[in-house]
């Protein structure tokens, strides 16, 4: 029997299979927001590993006493990212927003990203 899929696991599946035709095999930038907190990470989908991550749960976020669901921690969030990326050698990516929509916590992420040395 054939399930139905939601609205946004259609999204997600859509994006995907875009990104899957134009990333040339760069990693991708992958970003899941919840209600409470947002989550990044860089993956390297030839060999399935996880190159560089980062959330609002890490410790060096909490330390601060912030929220997790607001623009300014998706904004730290995506500069940590980057940077851990950076660090891991990893300079060009493709952005995979999931089914999520380019807006918001998930702009203020890309755009962090962008600023602090990401390329895509």
């Amino acid at each position: 029997m054939k399930t139905r899929m939601s609205n946004f696991e259609r999204r997600r599946q859509r994006a995907r299979t875009t990104l899957r035709k134009v990333a040339n095999g760069r990693p991708r930038l992958s970003v899941h927001r919840s209600s409470a907190n947002i989550y990044a990470q860089v993956i390297d989908d030839s060999t399935g590993r996880t190159l560089a991550s980062a959330s609002t749960l890490d410790e060096a976020f909490k330390k601060g006493g912030k929220s997790g669901n607001n623009i300014d921690a998706a904004t730290q969030i995506g500069r940590t990212v980057a940077e851990a990326a950076i660090k891991g050698g990893v300079k060009q990516v493709v952005f995979d927003r999931g089914g999520f929509i380019y807006h918001g916590r998930v702009k203020a992420l890309a755009e962090a990203a962008r600023d602090a040395g990401l390329e895509f």
